[in-house]
């Protein structure tokens, strides 16, 4: 075994999010959330941006895979077991909102739902694992976005503070580590998912987005008064997508348009977030959507919340780079996490679109700690591909394994560069439901789980090869990253 750069307290573990894997829809108390209402396929997001959505559940038009997640709600115990087969160090785990409270604006909440998840961060401490808690994780109370019209209404705030308050004063004996609002930073391309609207809700006018932004910085700021006060600590950060970009060429107009590029989507929440104050560039960013700061509801009182309790840490999703070309030459254009840009010709695609761009992680890496100066969390990472199943049950993914390699040698490399970073948690760990097109065709994880995109099958777990290899990389602390493992 070679000598390892990362820190002997470094968290490996693995990411899910209850609407993606939990089931249990209605059970226990449970109130619909937005995400019960997104149908499965590749149209989903779609359907979701078309002028006629209005957030009902039609099954005899649609089939809802997020209803039946993969069943954690059942299978947490065997599941979270797995986790602590592979060494797991810490899981990134999100609470239902609607779990705690159904419909979003009660005062008091479900117990059923804290219990649950009672079950679950004490399954977690059995094994060792450290959990991680997303609080927002594109899960607010469908009632929420159907009767207040998301998170552009200011009474949100106070419904957040009571879940924030309830989750906090609840586990916050056990549980150190919090999230705020999962890729807060995606409404700048579809809104529906972190900011629960919708085109009959105001989805298409930018100034609700960012009175939406608003909002969530201001709650986001309560949730770190609340957790600090009760327990110092106990350390809060934010999650942002981050993806790195390039200028097409070095044509001026192209660096000018990928520097608002990093201003507008990389660092305008993490701004905020982090150093506690709107940045320098805001009234440029808004004058681009045709919105004026005066436009929105923003009180002195709230600002200074925003200053005094900003995040303790960054963690942010990475699964490719983008890349920004304005001066109107054809090109071909590339998929994304809810974004794309022009197809960058010196990386290669996954199944889906998403290039792939390990570099991108190591300057991301330099990029964020160069501008914030706070620990870094890489919180979500991974390839969805389609994996075949042998005739003896076996998955041999070496593709996912190559993915993961090469991002972890870059977390490595941005180590030796002197940044730290507290922990690596791929996404979907285990098979879930695909997050923008409501499959499960595109599998992320280490555990298979057999089920098809129509909801069918035995949902029994078994292990990929990359099970094994990941096992091997955390009982080595990332010292081992060869393919050949044995499975």
């Amino acid at each position: 075994m070679t000598k390892t750069i990362f820190p002997k307290d470094f968290l490996w573990g693995g990411a899910t999010a209850a609407n993606q894997l939990e089931g249990g829809y209605l059970e226990g108390g449970r109130g619909p959330s937005i995400d019960d209402a997104l149908p499965g396929g590749k149209q989903r997001m779609a359907v979701v941006s078309s002028p006629d959505f209005d957030w009902t559940i039609d099954p005899d038009k649609y089939v809802y895979p997020n209803h039946s997640g993969i069943d954690f709600y059942h299978h947490y115990q065997e599941d979270i077991a797995m986790f602590a087969e592979m060494g797991f160090k810490v899981y990134r785990f999100s609470i239902s909102w609607s779990r705690i409270f159904p419909q979003g604006d009660e005062t008091e909440p479900n117990e059923a739902g804290l219990v649950f998840y009672d079950q679950v961060i004490d399954e977690c401490l059995r094994h060792n694992i450290q959990p991680l808690i997303t609080l927002h994780h594109y899960e607010m109370p469908l009632y929420l976005a159907k009767h207040y019209g998301g998170w552009k209404n200011k009474q949100l705030i106070e419904f957040f503070q009571r879940f924030t308050a309830t989750v906090i004063n609840r586990y916050g004996d056990r549980v150190k580590l919090f999230l705020t609002f999962n890729e807060i930073n995606s409404a700048a391309h579809l809104p529906v998912l972190s900011q629960g609207l919708v085109h009959k809700t105001g989805a298409d006018d930018p100034k609700n987005m960012f009175q939406a932004w608003h909002n969530q910085f201001v709650a986001s700021a309560q949730a770190v008064k609340i957790a600090h006060e009760f327990d110092p600590a106990i350390k809060v950060g934010n999650m942002i997508i981050y993806s790195t970009s390039y200028a097409y060429n070095s044509d001026p107009v192209n660096q000018i348009a990928n520097l608002e590029y990093n201003q507008d989507f990389n660092f305008y929440c993490a701004d905020v977030q982090v150093r506690g104050e709107y940045p320098a560039y805001t009234d440029r960013y808004m004058a681009s959507k045709g919105v004026k700061r005066s436009d929105l509801d923003i009180t002195d009182e709230e600002l200074a919340l925003i200053k005094k309790y900003h995040v303790d840490f960054i963690s942010f999703s990475y699964y490719m780079s983008t890349t920004t070309e304005v001066t109107g030459v054809s090109h071909e254009t590339a998929e994304g996490n809810l974004l794309g840009g022009t197809k960058n010709p010196y990386l290669e695609s996954s199944e889906w679109g998403w290039q792939i761009d390990p570099a991108g992680l190591r300057i991301a890496l330099n990029e964020l700690y160069g501008r914030y100066r706070v620990p870094l969390f890489i919180v979500e990472n991974g390839l969805g591909a389609k994996d075949q199943v042998e005739a003896d049950g076996r998955i041999f993914d070496d593709y996912r394994i190559n993915y993961l390699k090469s991002h972890i040698q870059a977390i490595a490399n941005a180590l030796e560069d002197g940044v730290p970073v507290m922990g690596y948690t791929p996404w979907g760990c285990i098979d879930l439901v695909s997050a923008s097109t409501g499959e499960m065709s595109k599998r992320y994880g280490f555990i298979y789980v057999d089920q098809d995109d129509q909801g069918h099958g035995t949902l029994a777990r078994s292990k990929k090869k990359s099970f094994n290899w990941y096992q091997r990389v955390i009982a080595t602390n990332g010292a081992q990253l060869d393919n050949e493992v044995d499975y």
